[in-house]
């Protein structure tokens, strides 16, 4: 009985040390997430970046079982954003909103960095670049208008979101391809449409979200958008390339966390994303944006991310819109 009490207490022993190095292990790594996840948006309230962001995180909160509240972090060429969630700590609560932006502020010397200061967590979307004018404009179409730029050098203003975004450019690309000088004026996302309303210019480079309202209140006329093929929104808008003018340009859009994050953690929020795309809620609401979803896992992004830094780069030199 003795021998027999003996092995009983060492096995609840046993048990209890075994209990406790559970618990150790459970200490050591908590269930993620446990708290609200802060989602940084590098635009300001009213973009197409921050109305996507808000739209994912309305349907990323029951998935994660967290909120996920956009925080608008803009200024210094998209630095601000950037480089604050470059610098918190990289346990998955800190998530930037990224895109083809990333590469351009880095070629402008906004930020001394690169992707590799970031882990991705997936792609979501991408949506092309618009050019549109006012409605009673003379030119009918793109060609018309790439004509009247040939024959005017200097004198046709072209609104864009900013320096060395996406929308500069595809301005600016048109501009070589014309081979004649046109004038780049930045506003700021979304904001070239109300000068162009007022003929202080004579298109803009928008993307199509943030010019929508004015073109089926027919204000404008959209002539041309720069992805391969139409835009299922708007799907009377011919591309460039098919008007035999061969640029292609398409603004990704995408997630990253600090570099160090841990797998598991950037597993979940990739699950998580890839919910959201998949949804038939979030589908509608790129329908109506006119952004196209585009799921890429994060084991695919950086070697996505890698070509098209080759291919922006090389663009932004070509068109003087680089200082490195």
């Amino acid at each position: 009985m003795k021998r027999l009490g003996f092995v009983m207490l060492v096995l609840l022993l046993s048990g209890v040390l075994f209990a406790e190095g559970g618990k150790e292990k459970a200490a050591a790594k908590p269930k993620f997430p446990e708290k609200p996840i802060e989602v940084t948006c590098l635009f300001g309230a009213g973009s197409a970046a921050d109305l996507i962001a808000r739209k994912f995180s309305d349907l990323a909160s029951p998935i994660l079982g967290v909120p996920l509240p956009v925080v608008n972090r803009t200024g210094g060429g998209q630095s601000v954003g950037y480089t604050y969630v470059k610098n918190a700590k990289p346990d998955g609560y800190n998530i930037v909103w990224t895109s083809n932006g990333l590469i351009t502020a880095y070629y402008q010397g906004n930020i001394d960095f690169k992707q590799d200061a970031f882990r991705s967590i997936a792609r979501i979307s991408y949506e092309p670049v618009s050019i549109a004018v006012k409605y009673d404009a003379p030119w009918k179409d793109i060609v018309e208008f790439v004509d009247y730029i040939k024959k005017n050098p200097g004198k046709v203003r072209i609104g864009n979101s900013g320096v060395g975004t996406f929308t500069h450019l595809t301005a600016a690309a048109l501009e070589d391809y014309a081979q004649s000088q046109v004038v780049h004026v930045p506003f700021g996302r979304g904001l070239a449409f109300a000068s162009l309303l007022g003929g202080q210019i004579e298109a803009s480079s928008q993307l199509p979200s943030e010019v929508m309202a004015q073109y089926e209140a027919k204000q404008v006329r959209i002539i041309a958008v720069t992805s391969k093929e139409r835009v299922k929104s708007i799907p009377e808008v011919p591309t460039l390339v098919e008007k035999g003018i061969p640029i292609e340009l398409i603004l990704w859009r995408g997630l990253a966390v600090p570099k160090g994050t841990p797998d598991d953690v950037v597993a979940v929020l990739e699950a998580a994303a890839k919910k959201v795309v998949e949804s038939e809620e979030f589908k509608k609401f790129c329908d109506q944006m006119s952004i196209i979803p585009a799921f890429l896992p994060a084991a695919e992004m950086d070697k996505f991310i890698a070509a098209d830094e080759k291919f922006t780069g090389a663009l932004m030199k070509k068109v003087g819109a680089s200082k490195r």
